[in-house]
C-alpha cells in the first residue's frame, strides 16, 4: 500500500473507530431505574443470580466488587483510598469541565478525597507536574501524551476528557464568514502550538487539500508557540493572521470580531478526534489503583451531573474558566465537543498511528501505558449502585471502544 492510501486507510479509521459524540445526547431522568439489578464483580460485568440476601439476612450471599450491595459503601468494597490529599492539574478550558464539576458538586467529597485543582499553561507543564510528584493527575491533550510516552515519559492514560472542541481562527479581512475552510490559510502565517492536537489537525486537512506548508502564496506558514495562550495573543500581531483555538476560545474570538475558519467537529477527517486525557504517572496507578477508582467515580457522577443539569454545570465551570456563560453553554452544549470520562482506547490508538505517519513521533508499545481496568472498575460499581439511562450509556460506549 503506497504512502496516500495508508494515510486515508488511517483517517478513516479515526472516523469510524470512536464515537464519544454519541454520548452527549442523554437527558434521562437521573432517578430512574436506581435499583441495582446486576452484581458487578471487581473487573467484569456479570449477571448474578438474583436472591434477596438482605432480607433474609443472608449478607455473605453479595458479590465481592459490588458497591453497595446489601447496604455496604463503595469505600468498603472497592478498598479505602491509599492516598487521599489528590491534586489535579488542568489548562485554561472547559474541555476540563469534569474536574470542576466533581469539586463544586462534592463527589471528589464523596470518595473520600480532598482535591486541590490547579491550573497550568501547557502540557509539558503538566507532565513536569506528574514527574515531580506535585501532581496526581493531569487533563493532557492526547497528542502531546502519546508523544511523551514515546520519548520514554512514564506516564499512562486511565481516562479521557474531551472529544473535539478545536480548530482555527482567522481575522475577518481574510474571510467574510466562518467555516470556509483551510484553503482560505493560503499565503498567511497561521500561530499553533507544536506538538498538540491542533497542529495535528491542521497538518491533516492541509494535506488532503494538498496544502504544503511554508513560505509562499500557496501555502500555509506555521509559526509555533508554547501554549494555546500564545498562540490567540499572538493575532494581535500584525503578522499573525491566524491562530489555532481550543474551548473557549473558538467562543472568545468570535466575540471579537474573528471567523472561524474550522471546527474539527464539523470536519470529517477529524469527527470524534480524542483531545484531552486523564493521565497519571503509571507507577502511581499500580502502587494506589483504589484512590484512582475514587478519582474516576468522582468524574464518572460529574459526567451524569453535566447530562441532567445543564445550568448548575455551566455555574461550576464558570468557577474556574472566567468567561461569559452564554460561551461556556456554547462550547459545552452547542455540539463542538463531548466531555466524557470515557478512555476511548481505540480512538486513541488510531490517532497514535496518525501522528506517527505525519512524523510527530517513532513508533513504539502504547499498551503498558493506557490503564483501562480502573475506568472499568470505577464504572461497574457505580453501575451496581445506579444503573440508569446515562450510566447505561457510559457502559455500552465503553463495550463499544475500549
Amino acid at each position: 500500500m503506497n504512502n496516500k492510501a495508508k494515510f486515508i486507510s488511517i483517517l478513516a479509521a479515526v472516523s469510524l473507530l470512536t464515537g464519544c459524540g454519541a454520548l452527549n445526547n442523554s437527558s434521562q431522568d437521573p432517578e430512574s431505574n436506581t435499583e441495582a439489578k446486576t452484581a458487578v464483580q471487581a473487573g467484569a460485568s456479570a449477571p448474578t443470580e438474583e436472591k434477596d440476601c438482605c432480607k433474609d439476612g443472608e449478607k455473605d450471599c453479595c458479590k465481592d466488587g459490588v458497591a453497595d450491595c446489601c447496604g455496604d459503601s463503595a469505600e468498603a468494597v472497592l478498598g479505602k483510598p491509599e492516598k487521599t490529599d489528590i491534586n489535579i492539574g488542568y489548562l485554561n478550558s472547559t474541555a476540563h469541565l469534569l474536574a470542576f464539576v466533581a469539586q463544586e458538586e462534592g463527589y471528589f467529597k464523596e470518595e473520600g478525597l480532598k482535591v486541590t485543582l490547579t491550573q497550568f499553561s501547557s502540557a509539558a507543564e503538566l507532565v513536569n507536574g506528574l514527574e515531580s510528584d506535585k501532581l496526581d493527575v493531569a487533563f493532557i491533550g492526547s497528542v502531546p501524551t502519546l508523544t511523551f510516552q514515546s520519548q520514554g515519559h512514564d506516564v499512562s492514560i486511565f481516562g479521557g476528557a474531551m472529544t473535539n472542541g478545536h480548530g482555527y481562527v482567522i481575522k475577518s479581512e481574510f474571510a467574510d464568514k466562518d467555516e470556509l475552510g483551510v484553503e482560505v490559510l493560503k499565503g498567511r502565517n497561521v500561530a499553533s502550538v507544536k506538538n498538540s492536537v491542533q497542529d495535528a489537525e491542521l497538518q491533516i486537512l492541509l494535506k488532503n487539500a494538498h496544502i504544503e506548508i511554508g513560505e509562499g502564496a500557496d501555502k500555509v506558514n506555521i509559526v509555533y508557540f508554547d501554549s494555546q495562550k500564545d498562540a490567540y495573543a499572538a493575532l494581535l500581531n500584525s503578522s499573525i493572521d491566524a491562530a489555532s483555538v481550543y474551548s473557549p476560545y473558538a467562543s472568545l474570538a468570535k466575540s471579537q470580531g474573528y471567523k472561524v475558519v474550522y471546527y474539527c467537529a464539523h470536519e470529517k477527517a477529524l469527527e470524534n478526534q480524542p483531545c484531552c486525557r486523564q493521565v497519571a504517572k503509571t507507577s502511581a496507578l499500580n502502587d494506589s489503583p483504589n484512590t484512582f477508582t475514587a478519582v474516576e467515580r468522582a468524574f464518572i457522577k460529574a459526567y451524569h451531573f453535566t447530562q441532567s443539569d445543564h445550568d448548575k454545570t455551566i455555574k461550576d465551570v464558570k468557577k474556574y474558566i472566567d468567561i461569559d456563560e452564554e460561551f461556556i453553554d456554547t462550547e459545552v452544549y452547542g455540539g463542538y465537543s463531548v466531555s466524557s470520562p470515557d478512555p476511548d482506547k481505540q480512538g486513541t490508538l488510531t490517532l497514535k498511528d496518525t501522528i506517527i505517519e505525519l512524523g510527530y513521533t517513532n513508533d513504539y508499545d502504547i499498551e503498558p501505558y493506557y490503564n483501562t481496568d480502573i475506568y472499568k472498575k470505577a464504572l461497574d460499581s457505580i453501575l451496581a449502585e445506579n444503573s440508569d439511562d446515562i450510566y447505561k450509556s457510559l457502559e455500552e460506549h465503553f463495550n463499544d471502544y475500549e
